[in-house]
């Protein structure tokens, strides 16, 4: 409304205005730099709810990430396919923490800042309107003076004329004496004298009141409505730095965030099927053979069907199943019943299933499918009847033997290499103790060797129940060995090469041949 104008066009536009002090516009301005800050203030609460919503979001991502950010329950799940979606899980926890950032930034670069700035603002703007108000009342002080110079000139002066008036009148009366003639002209005299004091008053306060006047229109009024202006203008840019802040602070992640995206969408493209399958494979392969062909029975040739037990008759036991077959190798594939020590002989590892059309493989016995069934109940049944039976755990032996022979070949080979860490592990502590305890030795004055006498003792029987799990032989599949002390309970079995090498082996692994 007049910004833009110098300081004398801007007050001459105001006088355009008002002929007297501008007052209203006076008011404007007041308002207008008022409504000014308000609307700093509404931006900056804006700013706030902004950030409090950025900061439930990255809250909320986080716990989302946080609930499924698990290790698997199971191995049920592929490997790759799961770990792909850890990985997304991964990137929303940091595509949360940008939020998080963004929040921050917001609250920092403008709402603190903005405040901070705010309230610069108010103190000037209050100094500004101070000082107009100031110039303001000096000037309508300066007025006051100025009427009521001039109403005591122009009673004087009423009374100035009066007085003459009267003086002249009695010198014209006949009946008036000399001394009433020359008391009224005194009178005249003293109150024409008063008359021009008053005058040169009023021409003084006139003369003041305009200079001071001029000064407040021409220059205090201009240059405070033009500090306000300045004041504003100032407040404007701020204000519009804030806005682009506003856009540049999400700008400034969007890079980050962009890369968290990317690690979403290379999530899913790392995610292989054949290589899930694979890792199924490998997990659960049970590492059994395959059953070899089931013998002919010919019934035409006067067998005797009572002596043999029904194909779908409950199994006999492993002694039964050998039948006169038992100078035959026979691969049993859970862990083998007691026997006693005068039954056992030589064994072997299984040997491979009899080819098809082939002759009758002699590890089934008299009873061929009554034995496939067992296998298959004590096996394979329990594996694949239903997948809910797959996250029941089974009874956990030290051996292993409630696992498929691959599944049990992987576990043993982890444990021996566990306790080969554990077991160099001790050694190493054994040398550096025994390092300690010969400098304790050299030099008395460092440590007393008895002191560490415990810890030797006990690393020494640390590594020798280490290197007990020791004593063990290697086997090859189809190997025979004789057996030297049978299995005590512990699911290990003594046996004996033919160069004399003694050793342990795994009960559950072989398979038994009994002789005559």
């Amino acid at each position: 409304f007049f910004w833009g104008f110098t300081c004398s066009t801007s007050f001459l536009f105001l006088i355009c205005l008002s002929c007297s002090f501008p007052q209203d516009q006076y008011d404007i301005i007041e308002k207008h730099t008022q409504s000014g800050l308000e609307l700093v203030e509404k931006y900056v609460k804006f700013v706030k709810e902004r950030t409090e919503i950025e900061q439930n979001y990255a809250k909320q991502l986080r716990n989302l990430s946080k609930k499924y950010n698990l290790k698997r329950s199971s191995k049920d799940e592929p490997e790759c396919s799961y770990q792909s979606f850890l990985d997304i899980v991964n990137e929303m926890n940091d595509y949360a923490g940008q939020r998080e950032l963004i929040a921050e930034n917001l609250m920092m670069n403008i709402c603190i800042d903005l405040t901070k700035y705010l309230q610069e603002l108010k103190q000037e703007r209050k100094t500004y309107l101070m000082e107009a108000k100031k110039a303001q009342q000096s000037l309508e002080s300066t007025y006051k003076q100025l009427d009521n110079s001039k109403k005591r000139f122009e009673r004087e002066w009423r009374e100035a004329e009066r007085a003459a008036q009267y003086a002249e009148k009695t010198d014209q009366d006949i009946n008036a004496t000399k001394a009433d003639v020359e008391k009224a002209k005194q009178q005249a005299h003293m109150r024409a004298h008063v008359a021009e004091e008053c005058k040169n008053d009023y021409a003084a306060q006139l003369q003041k009141y305009n200079k001071e006047q001029n000064q407040f229109y021409f220059n205090d009024m201009p240059l405070i409505f033009n500090k306000l202006q300045d004041l504003d203008e100032r407040r404007v840019q701020k204000l519009a730095q804030g806005y682009i802040l506003f856009s540049d602070t999400e700008k400034h992640v969007m890079p980050i965030i962009g890369k968290c995206l990317e690690g979403i969408t290379k999530a899913g493209t790392n995610v292989n099927e054949k290589n899930d399958s694979m890792v199924v494979i490998e997990q659960n392969k049970s590492g059994f053979e395959r059953p070899g062909d089931l013998e002919f029975e010919d019934y035409s040739q006067g067998i005797n069907r009572a002596s043999s037990d029904s194909s779908l008759g409950t199994p006999k036991g492993p002694m039964d199943l050998l039948g006169k077959n038992r100078s035959k190798n026979f691969w049993l594939f859970s862990k083998k019943s007691k026997l006693s020590s005068s039954t056992l002989t030589p064994f072997s590892t299984p040997p491979a299933p009899s080819p098809a059309n082939g002759p009758p493989s002699p590890k089934f016995g008299r009873d061929p499918l009554s034995y496939c069934l067992k296998e298959i109940n004590k096996t394979v049944k329990p594996r694949i009847s239903s997948f809910r039976t797959l996250r029941r755990s089974p009874t956990v032996t030290e051996d292993f033997a409630h696992l498929p022979p691959e599944q049990r070949r992987k576990r043993l080979q982890q444990k021996l290499e566990e306790i080969c860490k554990e077991l160099q592990k001790e050694v190493d502590q054994s040398e550096a103790l025994g390092k300690m305890k010969d400098v304790y030795e050299k030099n008395p004055q460092m440590g007393d060797p008895a002191s560490l006498a415990s810890q030797i003792n006990q690393t020494s029987q640390n590594i020798e129940r280490l290197r007990a799990d020791e004593g063990t032989i290697s086997m090859q599949e189809g190997e025979v060995l004789a057996v030297v002390e049978e299995d005590k309970g512990d699911g290990w079995t003594r046996v004996r090469r033919n160069n004399g090498d003694e050793g342990y082996i795994p009960t559950s692994y072989v398979t038994i041949n009994l002789n005559k």
